[in-house]
């Protein structure tokens, strides 16, 4: 709701100074407003205002559509990294015998079925650690 609101506001601000900038600019070049230093610093703060508006209302589009792409993203690349880090653990804990690893979690798999992934191995590394004591 909060970023609907900025993108509401800033359009409506967007399109009030976009206006203004374009009456300002035509009653320049027609002649009907003099040329003096109130008008240029004038023209060139709604010309500001403009393009400072005009990157923000973008760049709140573009982080808005790119939240909405990672947030489905994250979720399966967090589990992804996690599942890696423990198996890199658990191979680490086995002196790098990855056949072991995966036959010892295959083990896990058929002693306790319908469980995670992330489960099994973290099963096999409590019961690893608890063996070597």
């Amino acid at each position: 709701m909060g970023n609907q609101v900025v993108i509401i506001v800033g359009t409506f601000i967007l399109l009030l100074t976009g206006l203004l900038l374009g009456y300002v600019l035509s009653q320049l070049v027609l002649g009907f407003l003099g040329f003096n230093l109130l008008t240029l610093l004038g023209t060139l703060s709604l010309i500001l205002i403009f393009g400072t508006l005009y990157y923000v209302l973008f760049w709140q589009l573009r982080r808005e559509q790119s939240q909405s792409f990672n947030s489905g993203i994250s979720n399966q690349t967090d589990d992804f990294l996690y599942e890696s880090d423990l198996k890199n653990r658990l191979i680490a804990r086995l002196d790098g015998d990855i056949d072991t690893a995966e036959r010892l979690i295959a083990q896990a798999k058929q002693n306790y079925p319908g469980m995670e992934e992330n489960w099994y191995v973290e099963k096999v590394i409590e019961d690893w650690d608890r063996d070597q004591r």
